[in-house]
């Protein structure tokens, strides 16, 4: 599994639409798409800020870490 993405629950809580937290992140609605569904490879730090700054949240709220199974 890895590091999973929790965008679309903050925006959510946030009552705010994709359309809105791209605009005021200042990224296409592709790139908030794949970063949103778990497909990017990476993220940069200024582009973590500005969502961490546009939801009123940490880090911590977007990103989770969970465990790969040792089984698979």
């Amino acid at each position: 599994m890895g590091i999973i993405i929790h965008i679309d629950v903050m925006l959510a809580k946030r009552k705010m639409s994709v359309t809105e937290l791209a605009e005021k992140v200042g990224i296409t609605m592709a790139n908030l798409s794949i970063l949103k569904n778990g497909k990017a490879k990476a993220i940069r730090l200024s582009t973590l800020e500005a969502i961490c700054k546009a939801l009123d949240c940490q880090p911590g709220d977007i990103l989770e870490y969970v465990k790969e199974d040792e089984t698979s």
